[in-house]
């Protein structure tokens, strides 16, 4: 981890996120006083689980994987956490501390920002507030769906759905594969390792994907979006 500082050649003036640019000259002089820029090197925690919460993170370049642990090396990888998202929005509403810890799967650039900041802006900016409870609320979505896929869904309906998320149509980004672990790929869908490999060979033997070292490529989606939905 590396606080960068205005002199160095990574440093980022604004924060570019459509819920800021609603702000006033004064508000984001507020925001810019409470903010640190860090840079976490791969494999760093952003977060962990059950420390103590004083900041919220916003994610300028590179991807995180948020995880729920368990007990030994159990863990439980909720999501992929891209550029433009905010980590610890729960740590503003009341909560003390960090519900899942947070991984870099890349280098991460991410500005820390005070939590009281965010509560003043989303106590005196109505947009700026409807802009942070509609992203909680989306996590709150996501982690809804989580708990569906583990408690009704069958191990290739996981996979099939785990496959269909990590690799989004909509996405021109980095390919998330490669900075993946088959080990990764199993704690999305929450099955263990050796299932995900097994149904991964079956899935390129039907046709649905294609191995390429650790890269999987989507060959046939609707397939894949059938088999997540029949679970």
């Amino acid at each position: 981890m590396k606080t960068i500082t205005e002199t160095d050649n990574d440093f980022f003036c604004d924060i570019q996120a459509p819920c800021f640019q609603l702000l006033t000259k004064e508000e984001i002089e507020q925001v810019q006083a409470s903010r640190t820029q860090v840079l976490f090197r791969k494999g760093e925690n952003l977060t962990k689980q059950g420390a103590f919460a004083s900041y919220v993170l916003f994610i300028v370049t590179g991807f995180v994987k948020q995880v729920i642990e368990g007990d030994g090396n159990k863990g439980y990888n909720l999501k992929i956490v891209r550029p433009g998202e905010f980590l610890g929005l729960s740590s503003v509403f009341g909560k003390s501390t960090f519900d899942y810890s947070a991984i870099a799967l890349t280098d991460v650039q991410t500005f820390l920002i005070e939590k009281e900041a965010i509560a003043r802006l989303i106590s005196s900016d109505g947009k700026f507030a409807f802009s942070i409870i509609k992203r909680y609320c989306e996590q709150n979505s996501l982690l809804f769906d989580s708990i569906s896929k583990l408690v009704y869904k069958q191990m290739n309906g996981r996979l099939a759905e785990t496959l269909l998320y990590l690799s989004p149509e909509d996405y021109t980004g980095i390919n998330i594969f490669t900075v993946l672990s088959r080990k990764d790929i199993a704690e999305f869908a929450g099955i263990s390792t050796e299932s995900t490999v097994k149904l991964l060979k079956t899935f390129e033997k039907d046709g649905l994907i294609r191995l390429k070292d650790k890269d999987i490529i989507l060959l046939n989606r609707e397939a894949l979006k059938e088999i997540s939905r029949r679970g």
